[in-house]
């Protein structure tokens, strides 16, 4: 009898200090992959040119990215919701950005319509970030412009296959419609 207590008293505490370091583990791993989309949304928002991401912070819980700060227009605000929703492992965006500017007199008179604005900003980020992001290419010296999903690549670049490799990518980004390329290439590199 004293042996089948013990032995019932042993496996709890062996259950218990198993279910206990599954616990941890588990959340360590969601801490940490909170921590990676946090950089990724970070990332994002920094190499998109059409925001100022030193006025956005961003925090991540469960896999839901919270946008906190200020932006200058509601275009601003839904771009940088975009941009971040299209990360892998976001399963949410809580957009509570402040917009300080509520004027958008200015977006009115331009001819394109704030649709196509936010798509050519956000083909702009992910073509700069591919860009970036690929070891065999310089990204750092390549600047990204997009106008009515046309995509305008200067810069330099070490070699031809590197120019090849950076029109490629260009061409294989979502919804781009042609690509034009200003890349020079400097091979004393």
């Amino acid at each position: 009898m004293k042996r089948s207590l013990l032995s019932c008293i042993a496996v709890g505490v062996f259950a218990t200090t198993a279910a206990t370091s599954v616990y941890a583990s588990t959340e360590w791993e969601d801490k940490a992959k909170d921590a990676w989309i946090d950089g990724k949304a970070e990332a994002s928002l920094l190499f998109n040119t059409h925001l100022n991401s030193f006025d956005i912070n961003t925090d991540v819980k469960e896999g839901v990215v919270i946008l906190t700060g200020k932006v200058d227009s509601r275009i601003d605000k839904k771009l940088a919701e975009e941009l971040v929703a299209g990360i892998e492992g976001v399963t949410k965006v809580d957009n509570q950005l402040s917009v300080v500017s509520l004027d958008d007199s200015e977006h009115m008179a331009d001819k394109k319509p704030v649709s196509q604005e936010l798509k050519d900003a956000k083909i702009a980020t992910v073509v700069k970030s591919k860009l970036l992001m690929d070891s065999d290419i310089s990204g750092l010296d390549i600047d990204v412009d997009v106008a009515d999903g046309h995509v305008m690549l200067k810069g330099t670049v070490e070699s031809e296959s590197a120019r090849a490799l950076a029109i490629e990518i260009a061409k294989n980004t979502s919804d781009v419609e042609s690509v034009d390329d200003e890349l020079t290439v400097d091979e004393s590199e």
